[in-house]
C-alpha cells in the first residue's frame, strides 16, 4: 500500500499558518475539503475536533495525527501540513508540533484495517529522526510524496 494513494499534491501544505491547535486542524480540514472524497468539510471538522477533545493526537517528536471517522468522508484520505511556527497540541512528550498528518475515514463503509494500517505506517515513518528532519527542511511536495511511499 502506497501512502500517496490516500493523498494528492493539493492536500499538502508546507506553510500552514501558525495558530492554536484548533486553527491548525481547521486549516488541514480545509485542505482535505478540496478532495472529492470529503463531502461536508464543516461536519468533518466537527468530527475531528470531537475526536481531538477525547485525547491529544500530538504523538511526540513534533508530530500530530489528528483523525476521525466521519459520515462526511467517502474513503480514507490523508493531508500533510508543516506549520510555520510551533503549535501546542498538548503532545504526550510536551514538545510543540510542526508536522501534522490529518486522516479521515468513512464512519461505516471503510474497513478499519485500512485506516489503522495508514496510521501505523505514518507512525513508523515518523519514528525516524531523518524523516522528520526531511519534512521540516523540504520545499518540495514531490519529496513529501516520495517519503510517504518509502515505507513498505
Amino acid at each position: 500500500m502506497k501512502l500517496s494513494a490516500f493523498t494528492d499534491a493539493k492536500h499538502i501544505d508546507l506553510e500552514v499558518a501558525p495558530g492554536g491547535k484548533d486553527e491548525v486542524i481547521g486549516a488541514m480540514v480545509k485542505l482535505l475539503s478540496r478532495s472529492r472524497h470529503v463531502g461536508d468539510g464543516d461536519a468533518f471538522l466537527r468530527d475531528v475536533l470531537a475526536r481531538e477533545a477525547l485525547v491529544t493526537t500530538g504523538v511526540g517528536y513534533g508530530v500530530a495525527f489528528p483523525h476521525a471517522k466521519s459520515d462526511s468522508v467517502k474513503r480514507v484520505v490523508l493531508a500533510f501540513g508543516r506549520t510555520t511556527a510551533d503549535v501546542d497540541f498538548g503532545a504526550l512528550d510536551g514538545l510543540p508540533v510542526r508536522l501534522v498528518f490529518l486522516i479521515g475515514a468513512p464512519k461505516a463503509q471503510e474497513p478499519s484495517r485500512v485506516y489503522l494500517n495508514l496510521m501505523a505506517r505514518l507512525s513508523f515513518l515518523m519514528k525516524d529522526e531523518g524523516n522528520r528532519q526531511l519534512l521540516l527542511d523540504t520545499d518540495s511536495v514531490k519529496e513529501v510524496l516520495s517519503l510517504l511511499d518509502s515505507v513498505g
